[in-house]
């Protein structure tokens, strides 16, 4: 039945729901029967003048109906009329509070919605995904089937990236595939560069591998490009780490001249970049990413952690040239089989259904509105931000060290983590990072930033006297 064309004047509720309804009066006439393949979302939406995401609505509220069933690679078919609960579909839960109460703060989250709409699609993706649900179960070939890959390319389109479909892997997590690709750049004892101020998880990495990771000075733009090509001459460094949007902790983004210039260093000394673009998406109209500078030098891990939520626990690896694609597939296999077909196939949903996006444009309002709750309590010029990143750096005064502040802030609700976690090398200067997403509510927010305003007024010991 792809010529199937349902007239949505038939029904008066919304276009998603009209084609519900449609399905299910032509069911009942005898227009459609059961087993009949319905057409591909993208040509019904387009036969229908609609955008995608309805279409894609619609054929989810049917499959909750119990009306049709999709099957990952082959299309959405007519069932019948099987009832919500038939089709497996359990009545919504209140969560479980052993699971609702694990949260830890020091993480650098996004916001989380409690908006039913956004919820709710939400939901019906996970939905989707599960009313074929014994397929995901089994194990996959690593990387992502064509499916995933052609979501994967979509999303990350959105940075100006437009790599052939085999330079994509959808890998289980940011973190296992840096371990991968530094396991592949790098032996024991050699040298790996990165900020001075960097991503914890790197520095486990290097550890880890027993690699000597270097850091490399900073400015309000990034690392010096003159330090990294004095660096590349004295330390013969076999790749080179960073977080150029949004940076975990200091929260700089580097312009693209500065790209430009330390792309330019790494082709002289050849020398692979390794971009961690975990925030890269947050930003509507950020600077390029180094991959689209130099696409044959750097390995692109897009992280869906920040963006769309960390539980998925997902990342889309582009490599730099097919050469470098055996050894990761097979460094990645040997470390994690595959990534979960459960979360790949629920964040290939939503990047098509736009339930992905809707998300991301929530973490960029709640981000921002957070920030401007922090611009209104703190001191202007004593910390540094981005009016959209998670958090805060913020460099401490009148006495205060990192330990002390953390001890303090500790009952507050919100994640301080001091500036050790992030130093590479050198003494860690008396800073901390101030987290502001996760479960946190704006309120409770409010509270903290407050407290935490009283203490860096006066000393430590002029807070201590108000416990």
């Amino acid at each position: 039945m792809k010529d199937w064309h349902p007239d949505l004047s038939r029904s008066s509720g919304p276009r998603y729901m009209a084609i519900a309804d449609v399905i299910e009066m032509d069911l009942r006439s005898g227009h459609l029967v059961v087993g009949d393949r319905l057409p591909p979302q993208r040509e019904l939406a387009k036969r229908l003048n609609v955008d995608f995401t309805t279409v894609a609505r619609g054929y989810v509220e049917a499959q909750k109906r119990g009306l049709v069933d999709s099957h990952v690679g082959r299309g959405t078919f007519v069932t019948g009329g099987a009832d919500k609960e038939r089709q497996g579909f359990a009545p919504d839960a209140a969560p479980d509070p052993r699971r609702a109460s694990i949260v830890d703060f020091s993480m650098n989250m996004p916001p989380e919605t409690d908006d039913p709409e956004l919820i709710a699609r939400m939901r019906e993706g996970m939905s989707a995904v599960t009313a074929n649900l014994i397929p995901l179960l089994r194990y996959q070939g690593f990387g992502g089937s064509s499916m995933d890959k052609e979501a994967a390319a979509s999303w990350l389109s959105r940075r100006g990236l437009v790599p052939s479909q085999e330079r994509i892997f959808v890998t289980p997590g940011a973190h296992p595939a840096l371990l991968a690709i530094f396991g592949l750049l790098a032996k024991p004892g050699e040298t790996v560069l990165s900020e001075i101020i960097t991503y914890p998880g790197m520095r486990s990495i290097a550890a880890q591998l027993r690699l000597n990771l270097a850091g490399l000075p900073m400015d309000e733009d990034g690392i010096l490009p003159d330090a990294f090509a004095e660096a590349c001459e004295r330390l013969k460094p076999k790749a080179l780490y960073l977080n150029p949007t949004l940076q975990n902790p200091t929260t700089l983004t580097i312009p693209a001249r500065r790209r430009e210039e330390i792309c330019a260093v790494a082709r002289k000394y050849h020398v692979p970049i390794v971009e961690d673009d975990a925030y890269g998406f947050i930003p509507q109209h950020g600077p390029a990413p180094l991959a689209a500078t130099a696409p044959d030098l750097t390995w692109h891990i897009g992280g869906l952690a920040k963006c769309i939520g960390a539980g998925l626990r997902l990342a889309y690896v582009v490599a730099p040239d097919s050469k470098a694609v055996w050894p990761f597939v097979s460094a990645m296999r040997a470390n994690n089989v595959m990534a979960s077909p459960l979360t790949v196939a629920l964040a290939t949903r939503w990047i098509e259904d736009g339930t992905a996006d809707t998300i991301l444009r929530f973490i960029r309002a709640e981000a921002a509105a957070r920030q401007q709750m922090v611009a209104a309590i703190l001191p202007a010029g004593s910390y540094r931000a981005d009016p959209i990143s998670f958090n805060i750096w913020l460099p401490l005064s009148n006495g205060w060290t990192r330990s002390t502040f953390g001890s303090h802030t500790r009952s507050s609700g919100i994640g301080v983590v001091a500036s050790d976690a992030f130093t590479v090398e050198g003494t860690a200067p008396e800073a901390v990072r101030v987290c502001l997403g996760g479960p946190i509510t704006r309120e409770k927010l409010q509270g903290a930033l407050e407290f935490m305003a009283h203490a860096l007024e006066g000393p430590p010991e002029m807070a201590a006297s108000f416990f």
